[in-house]
């Protein structure tokens, strides 16, 4: 079966679900880490997914497709820096910390993956 949105990539739905968990768990963030923390998490945690769209709609070019790939990669290594300060501030527990640090790994393995291979997702 061919994939025909982007929607339909794994790595698309990994990052959208952990970008919802990352939401619902900032809703409970000090209120005076709304315009820092919070808002920089939920802004990486989404572009992550809008940028592998990007990529997708791309992907008949495969330098364009590599480098908006590159942007979500970068998105979600950012992702993880600001998973690093709220666990050290302590708004999120080790547990919570340990299961979307490792998603974004895998989200940052399936993009590194992807971008090793543009060909195969060119049509």
């Amino acid at each position: 079966m061919k994939i025909r949105s982007h929607k339909e990539l794994d790595t698309y739905q990994l990052a959208f679900k952990a970008s919802i968990d990352i939401y619902m768990l900032t809703k409970k963030f000090p209120k005076d880490e709304r315009y820092s923390l919070t808002d920089q998490i939920r802004r990486s945690s989404r572009s992550v997914c809008a940028n592998l769209a990007e990529a997708f709609r791309k992907r008949k070019y495969p330098k364009s497709f590599v480098a908006k790939l590159s942007d979500s990669e970068g998105e979600a290594a950012e992702t993880q820096v600001w998973l690093d300060y709220a666990f050290e501030f302590k708004y999120i527990e080790q547990e919570i910390y340990q299961e979307l640090y490792e998603k974004y790994d895998q989200i940052l393995g399936k993009l590194v993956n992807m971008s090793l291979q543009p060909e195969k997702w060119s049509y």
